[in-house]
């Protein structure tokens, strides 16, 4: 098998329909799920304004509202993303990988997940408010330490001396290092460990290439351990989701979610209008979700 996957993913690269249509395919079941789980994470008001393309359940606007455009254009931009020619070309299926084994790997990559973000957002590369609160030039700093401009020109860019820019570096890598999140400052080129050389996609270099290793070297006890989450997060409602992904991976401000429930009515409490939820109640639900979660993956 790994051999035909290997032709068939030279054969996609060069044009071929049929193998493009089979490659195609395979992707597909990670286009999908990827889409929904993406989409949804930062769908916000969309769901009261537009109909959901990907899950018909998900949308609460009326009959006769347009449909949603960013369903159908995450997925279009997946599939680019994990089918293109460069890609293709660089799969080598060591150690017995599969196709769909790399394209579950790049798929569930950090660098895969920032790309999409910049796309979503219109290639703007999303400052965490605990790093905007920093300092007012924070947002500018981040960005530039992200594009790896030296000392001196960020220094210039946000108006301090060197001294205090490199005070401001220094207290934002810590706090970065602190949440487990210095990732965020990486560029978008990386190094993938299918090729023996690191390769360029093309001759200004802009197309990031990822880490893509086969997730089969994870242990069992991991790949089972993370087929026991998916379960049990499936059985979650949307709010309960919502709620989760708000304030444990996105690491929103409370502030902001109970903005959202706010201007999309959403009730966490029985009896509570949306308008008089508070942080507590928040923070409560948010509990009660995890350890809802908990008792399911016990159960999985």
């Amino acid at each position: 098998m790994n051999q035909d996957h290997i032709a068939l993913a030279e054969c996609a690269a060069n044009g071929d329909a049929d193998a493009r249509l089979t490659v195609n395919q395979m992707a597909h079941p990670m286009i999908r799920y990827q889409t929904q789980s993406f989409c949804k994470r930062f769908c916000k008001e969309n769901r009261a304004l537009f109909i959901c393309t990907l899950d018909d359940a998900w949308a609460s606007a009326s009959k006769g509202t347009d449909l949603c455009e960013w369903g159908n254009g995450s997925y279009g931009w997946m599939l680019d993303d994990l089918t293109k020619p460069q890609r293709l070309h660089r799969f080598e299926g060591r150690e017995g990988a599969g196709l769909n084994h790399y394209f579950y790997a790049i798929a569930n990559s950090q660098p895969f997940y920032e790309r999409w973000k910049d796309w979503r957002f219109g290639r703007k590369v999303h400052v965490p408010t605990y790093i905007q609160t920093l300092n007012p030039k924070a947002a500018q700093l981040f960005l530039a330490l992200r594009a790896s401009d030296p000392l001196p020109l960020i220094s210039q860019k946000i108006g301090e001396s060197l001294e205090k820019t490199e005070t401001l570096c220094h207290q934002m890598i810590a706090l970065l290092t602190q949440k487990n999140r210095l990732h965020l400052l990486n560029p978008e080129k990386t190094i993938s460990l299918t090729t023996e050389e690191c390769k360029q996609e093309g001759p200004e270099d802009e197309i990031a290439q990822e880490k893509d290793l086969p997730f089969f070297d994870e242990s069992p006890e991991s790949r089972e351990e993370k087929q026991k989450i998916r379960k049990a997060w499936a059985r979650l409602t949307t709010l309960e989701q919502y709620i989760l992904e708000a304030l444990l991976i996105e690491e929103q401000d409370a502030s902001d979610i109970l903005a959202a429930l706010k201007k999309l009515k959403l009730v966490i409490k029985k009896g509570v209008h949306p308008e008089k939820t508070n942080r507590q109640q928040l923070y409560y639900f948010k509990r009660k979700s995890l350890a809802k979660l908990a008792d399911f993956m016990e159960k999985a």
